[in-house]
């Protein structure tokens, strides 16, 4: 893991500077990730919604990272937030498909939430990232195929898959178990 920390901080900075180079105006992002008690309502057909649309649904930090790719700060608000939600399940900002389970993540000391394995295996897609002079693996939303973050592999993590799914909290809807919070 010793020989990871270098690359995971270089990643870190990336995020950063991609971040900045995105626009965001402010040091944390517009809106933390929200949560709620039941499952969002999922979008019927998200392909059919053009900008305007969207830009109604969303808000303009989730618009920048779900539909042009963006990336918000590392360790900022929503990571905290990420760091200390109980049991549950993270659903798209964009159309509420699940995602990711809380069974699922770990702490990579990376800035954003970390997943080793997506909900369902048809719930996100990846596809090859060649953007900032690097090639990554994206990951999208399978259903309106909004940037969730990135996919990494082979890192050392001491995880069931040796795969960090690397994903913008603020891209997330959290919906806590039944009981969590009594």
């Amino acid at each position: 893991m010793k020989r990871l920390f270098p690359f995971i901080a270089a990643i870190a900075a990336t995020g950063a500077i991609a971040w900045q180079l995105a626009g965001a105006a402010s040091t944390s992002p517009s809106r933390p990730m929200q949560e709620t008690h039941s499952a969002p309502e999922p979008l019927a057909d998200p392909q059919q919604l053009d900008d305007a649309a969207w830009l109604e649904r969303l808000s303009p930090e989730q618009f920048r990272i779900l539909r042009r790719a963006g990336t918000e700060r590392p360790g900022g608000p929503v990571y905290q937030q990420f760091k200390q939600q109980g049991a549950g399940a993270y659903h798209c900002a964009g159309c509420g498909t699940r995602l990711f389970s809380s069974e699922h993540k770990f702490d990579a000391r990376c800035g954003w939430p970390s997943f080793w394995d997506p909900a369902a295996i048809d719930s996100v897609e990846t596809r090859a990232d060649a953007s900032l002079g690097m090639v990554r693996t994206e990951v999208v939303c399978a259903h309106c195929k909004g940037h969730l973050g990135h996919l990494f592999e082979g890192e050392g993590f001491d995880t069931p898959t040796d795969q960090r799914y690397c994903i913008n909290g603020t891209a997330l809807v959290f919906v806590e178990e039944p009981g969590e919070s009594d």
